[in-house]
Order: C-alpha cells, then structure tokens, then sequence
C-alpha cells in the first residue's frame, strides 16, 4: 500500500488556525502570528534552522540577528506556518517533542501571558522575545539530557 503524507502533518502550527477560530475581535490578526515568530526567532538565534530555511531567508535571519525585525514580521513572511522544512534534523525532533508535545503552550503562558487575557496579548517586544527564549532553551538542554540517557 502506498502512503502519501499529508501536508497537514508537516506543519507545527500555522497563524491562519488561531485567527480563523476564536481569535478576539478587538486584536488585529497579526498578534495572531507572534507565538509562531516567537519559536522562529528561537530557532534563528541558536542556529537550529536547515539549509532550505538558510538559502531562503537569508536577509530576514540577518535581520532578526540585528533585532531590525521582531516576531511577528518573522512569521508573516513564512504566512504564519512553523513547519518541519525551516528547521534542522535536531531542531524538528526538538520540536516535535516541544512545541508539538504542548510543552511550549504550557511555558508560553506561564512566562509571558501571566495577566492577559490570552496567548494573543501579549507584546511583540524584545523583554517578552527573551523571557521566552530562556525558558525555550533550558526546555532545549532538558530534552538533550533525555535524548542521551
């Protein structure tokens, strides 16, 4: 029997889900973005993007490095869709189990909605990009440690 992978499952989360379904009316759809760009960012700044992503998006990772982009613009340029083909091998197992696996979820409302309403009001600033990161990468060097023994 033939198996053909569907495109669906190649696709971690995708912006066009969250502001189709019970996004707040008063938000513009670009919050809707900011989670995604957020791990993206993540992923840029500790390397953990593939080639494809690489030849792709040169300028945008040149960018985001310089901090002359924040989260949202970084996910509106892929359309919002965090998919297997921007990371590395390493990087997709990672996020499989992490962002896949609801962990990131759980961490991203604990670290940076804390007192909004939802995952969508928060700031796409650079305090909130940071907070997230650390708590990304300590989730990263937990899930290194699991991986070896």
């Amino acid at each position: 029997m033939l198996m053909v992978e569907k495109k669906q499952d190649k696709v971690y989360d995708l912006a066009k889900d969250h502001f189709l379904g019970d996004f707040p009316t008063t938000l513009p759809i670009e919050k809707a973005y900011l989670h995604i760009g957020m791990y993206m960012g993540w992923v840029i700044d500790h390397h953990g993007y593939s080639e494809y992503f690489e030849d792709e998006a040169s300028t945008e990772i040149y960018r985001f490095r310089r901090r002359e982009i924040g989260c949202i613009i970084l996910s509106e340029i892929w359309n919002g869709a965090l998919s297997h083909e921007l990371f590395s091998t390493e990087t997709n197992l990672f996020t499989f189990y992490y962002y896949a696996g609801g962990i990131f979820k759980r961490d991203y409302i604990d670290v940076l909605v804390k007192s909004h309403k939802t995952i969508y009001h928060v700031e796409d600033d650079w305090n909130n990009f940071n907070a997230i990161s650390q708590r990304m990468s300590e989730r990263f060097h937990e899930w290194k440690r699991l991986v070896r023994s």
